[in-house]
C-alpha cells in the first residue's frame, strides 16, 4: 500500500507505482492506506463519546477527514483501493461517511473493495453500513482477547458489548470480514488468531462477549479466501482448487476438529508456496 504521500504526489505517481501480481505474484501495488485515529489502549481511538476512564477525552483524530476524502477521490480516479485504519466508533463512522460520499459521486465505479482496517469499535447504527456499501471489515481477531480485560474499563460495558469486535454482527448483515495478525503488534503466527476468532478467550480463559464468535469454517475462510478477495486475488489464492497457486500449509493437527483448547498447540510442519 502507498502511505504517507501528499495528494499532489499521489496524483502524479499512482499510475507509475501500480503493479499487479508482479514477480511470480509476490508484488502488487494498487492500494493506498490512511490512518485516521490511534489505539484504544492509549486512549487514542477516536470515539463518539468520552472514555469512561478518561472523561476529558474522545481520543485522537490523526488526519483531517477532508484529507482522507481528498485522498479517496484521487484513489478512485486512478483505480486504487483505499484501506483506512479506524479503531474508534467515531473513526469508523467517518471512514464509512467518506467512502459513501466518494462512491455516490462515482456511480460508474464498481467492485471497489475498499477496506476499513481494524473495525474494532463500531456504533450499532453503523454496523449494517459495511455490507450495504460493500466495505470490507479488515479485522484482527487476536486483538479481542488481548484487549478484552480492559476494554470495558475504557468505554464501559454497554459500548463494549454493543460495538467491540463485532464480527458476528457484521457477518450477519452480509459484510465481508477478514482476519490478520497485525504483526508486530501481535505475533505473526496465525494459530493464536484463529483460536481467538473461534473462542474469544482471554489469557485466563474468560470468554470476551462470546456471542460474537466465528465458527471454525468462518474463521478459516476469514483468514484465507476472504483475505484473497480483499486483495482482488480470489481467482489465484485463498482456497485449494485447480488453476490456483499451490499455496499449502500442512498442520500438525486438524484445527477444524481438535478440541478448541488444543488449537494453540498446532504447528506448521510443511509449507508449499506456489507449488515449491
Amino acid at each position: 500500500m502507498v502511505r504517507g504521500e501528499s495528494e499532489s504526489s499521489m496524483e502524479a505517481n499512482l499510475d507509475r507505482y501500480r503493479r499487479v501480481m508482479q514477480d511470480n505474484a509476490f508484488l502488487t501495488v494498487r492500494a493506498i492506506t490512511m490512518v485516521l485515529d490511534g489505539a484504544l489502549g492509549s486512549h487514542g481511538a477516536w470515539m463518539l463519546e468520552p472514555y469512561d476512564d478518561l472523561p476529558t477525552s474522545t481520543g485522537l483524530n490523526l488526519i483531517p477527514v477532508e484529507r482522507l476524502k481528498s485522498a479517496a477521490e484521487i484513489a478512485i480516479r486512478h483505480g486504487y483501493q483505499v484501506n483506512t485504519h479506524a479503531i474508534g466508533d467515531r473513526a469508523n463512522r467517518e471512514v464509512l461517511n467518506v467512502y459513501e460520499a466518494v462512491f455516490q459521486a462515482n456511480p460508474d465505479k464498481k467492485d471497489l473493495r475498499w477496506r476499513d482496517e481494524h473495525s474494532q469499535h463500531i456504533a450499532p447504527a453503523d454496523q449494517p453500513r459495511f455490507a450495504r456499501l460493500g466495505v470490507i471489515a479488515s479485522m484482527r481477531a487476536v486483538h479481542a482477547p488481548s484487549d478484552g480485560p480492559w476494554v470495558p474499563k475504557r468505554i464501559g460495558e454497554k459500548r463494549a458489548r454493543e460495538g467491540a469486535y463485532v464480527w458476528r454482527n457484521l457477518m450477519n448483515t452480509g459484510a465481508i470480514v477478514t482476519n490478520g495478525t497485525d504483526t508486530p503488534v501481535e505475533d505473526v503466527n496465525p494459530i493464536p488468531n484463529f483460536y481467538s476468532a473461534v473462542t474469544r478467550k482471554t489469557a485466563d480463559g474468560t470468554p470476551f462477549y462470546p456471542e460474537q464468535k466465528m465458527t471454525r469454517e468462518e474463521a478459516l475462510k476469514a483468514y484465507t479466501l476472504n483475505n484473497a478477495y480483499a486483495a482482488f486475488e480470489e481467482d489465484f489464492k485463498g482456497s485449494l482448487a485447480p488453476a490456483k497457486l499451490a499455496d499449502i500449509t500442512v498442520m500438525s493437527q486438524d484445527i477444524m476438529t481438535v478440541p478448541e483448547d488444543s488449537i494453540p498447540a498446532t504447528r506448521a510442519v510443511y509449507t508449499i508456496i506456489a507449488g515449491q
